[in-house]
């Protein structure tokens, strides 16, 4: 009987010295479990099956804590667009010595504000790493949105670290083009329209063995919308010098693509760089003076009178426009404009009689008959996009190589003015100022909007806003035509490195749209003009 009051005594000290270890723990979670989450901009691929995205760092200091999550709870803000994710997944990262694992957690199909993903895994001294990632549904609304309001971590016992996300919003993206896609190693220099009935017209160029620049084998490819970017049709290749005078592909090169709409005939061009021979070379120095394709690069076109359905032959516009002193001269890779006089225009570059590269604009007054060419607006400039400003002058946005080096306050995108066609420029106050770059092509277009009830003429821009790398691709916004361009007015819509390139359009009076790179590929992403000017309307 003794023996029996003494085993009963030792059990129930033994279970209440289990749940006081148990209460120990448990203040050691709240201690000593530090919590961090970790968002790198960039949006859920409709194509992709699993969209790893948000990190969730558990760093345990205690040495001798070992506990159990349970559950990871996610909470949606109300206008988060649920009905385009299928699922919400978990993943544990596991370092194994040699390897990391990423091991499911797991996933639910159960989409609603509150989504909870249950599991056990058992984390310990050190960084535990949680992936939550996400599920598109075969359609997506690409101007939907995601927004967290926390993320709960539930432990063994029930305790529960709530996090506020601090996350930005969450958006959608089309994969337009993927590397490996038709057998082509890679696609850059994206190039987009919006035709006068509304098709988007993306056009690019389709490297088909390596990232490498011209000289290569390239030709320009050609993607086409008719319901806002939702869907693309098969890629079609619309520019192809295939093998003339007798020399292969990989010498006849095609590349840097720009792309503009007549806005009074409709007629779509695309305008691109053509080199001819210099095997092995790179196009930039290989190129001399001369007007001929066996000396020099040339300014090649084609066009398109029924929305883009059918293509041109080609059109040689070299001998129009080139200096024959000039040891390059083609176009700003991206878009042109048509002027309200019905003017259309290119942006350009050349390099001079001693290299010395410079940004203009070419300009056609008879639809696309003849070209004409401007002067350089500045040395050491090259790849430029422009827009017409109210008062009819045109503003010419220009990739400045100075930028490779200066990284303090006079980093930034040169921008000029001219009021004559390019004949004479003044330098704009906003001119290496005001848009940060890495050295890198990017892309500006005007509009005039509806905000609240008014009509005004909005600029908008994009490009990897960083001194220093090819990263965080940004929208910005100027109510002023290009003086200021305010924080307010910005969204980051891809972080990563990439090779970033982008171009803009307004895809309808209420929508921008944005075709950029990663690295090899290209997306599209829409964005109601109001979430950039976070006004209402």
């Amino acid at each position: 009987m003794e023996a029996m009051k003494i085993i009963f005594i030792i059990t129930i000290l033994f279970v209440f010295a289990t749940k006081c270890n148990r209460n120990f723990v448990l203040y050691d979670i709240s201690t000593n479990v530090k919590p961090e989450i970790i968002y790198e901009v960039k949006p859920i691929f409709a194509e992709n099956r699993y969209n790893d995205l948000i990190d969730v760092n558990l760093h345990i200091a205690d040495t001798n804590l070992q506990i159990e999550v349970k559950k990871i709870i996610i909470s949606f803000k109300e206008e988060s667009t649920l009905s385009s994710l299928s699922s919400v997944y978990v993943k544990n990262i596991i370092n194994d010595k040699e390897h990391i694992i990423y091991d499911f957690f797991d996933t639910t199909a159960s989409i609603s504000k509150f989504v909870k993903i249950s599991g056990s895994r058992i984390i310990k001294n050190g960084d535990n790493k949680f992936i939550i990632g996400f599920t598109p549904q075969k359609f997506v609304n690409l101007i939907g949105t995601v927004e967290i309001e926390y993320i709960s971590i539930v432990f063994d016992g029930n305790y529960e670290i709530k996090i506020d996300s601090g996350l930005p919003v969450i958006r959608f993206a089309k994969i337009v083009r993927r590397a490996g896609q038709d057998g082509v190693d890679t696609y850059r220099i994206p190039g987009i329209i919006t035709t006068k009935k509304g098709t988007l017209i993306a056009v690019y160029d389709v490297r088909y063995k390596s990232s490498r620049d011209l000289q290569g084998d390239i030709d320009i490819g050609m993607s086409r919308s008719t319901d806002g970017g939702q869907t693309w049709e098969p890629m079609r290749i619309i520019l192809d010098m295939n093998n003339w005078g007798g020399k292969p592909e990989e010498e006849n090169g095609v590349g840097d693509p720009s792309i503009l709409v007549d806005d009074i005939t409709g007629t779509i061009w695309v305008a691109a760089l053509w080199i001819h021979g210099f095997p092995g070379q790179i196009a930039w120095n290989a190129s001399g003076q001369g007007i001929e394709p066996d000396v020099t690069g040339q300014l090649v076109m084609v066009k398109s009178e029924d929305d883009g359905l059918s293509w041109s032959e080609v059109m040689n516009i070299t001998p129009q426009i080139k200096d024959p002193a000039w040891k390059l001269m083609f176009q700003g890779p991206g878009r042109g404009i048509t002027l309200n006089d019905g003017t259309l225009v290119f942006p350009a570059q050349f390099r001079d009689s001693e290299g010395i590269p410079w940004s203009t604009i070419i300009y056609s007054k008879d639809h696309g008959i003849t070209w004409n060419i401007g002067t350089g607006a500045k040395p050491n400039t090259t790849e430029a996009q422009c827009v017409q400003l109210t008062d009819g002058s045109i503003m010419l946005n220009m990739r400045d190589n100075r930028n490779a080096t200066i990284k303090d306050d006079s980093n930034g995108r040169a921008v000029a003015i001219t009021r004559d066609l390019g004949k004479t420029w003044e330098i704009h106050p906003s001119s290496n100022n005001a848009l940060p770059e890495p050295v890198c092509m990017a892309s500006i277009i005007s509009a005039d909007l509806d905000i609240g009830g008014k009509t005004k003429k909005v600029l908008f821009f994009s490009n990897p806003a960083n001194k220093y790398e090819r990263k965080n691709i940004t929208i910005k916004a100027s109510l002023d035509e290009g003086l200021t361009w305010p924080e307010a007015y910005q969204i980051e819509i891809y972080r990563p490195e990439s090779f970033g390139y982008s171009c803009l359009t307004m895809v309808d009076k209420n929508t921008i749209g944005i075709l950029y790179e990663g690295k090899k590929d290209l997306y599209f992403q829409k964005i109601l003009f109001k979430d950039i000017l976070k006004t209402k309307n």
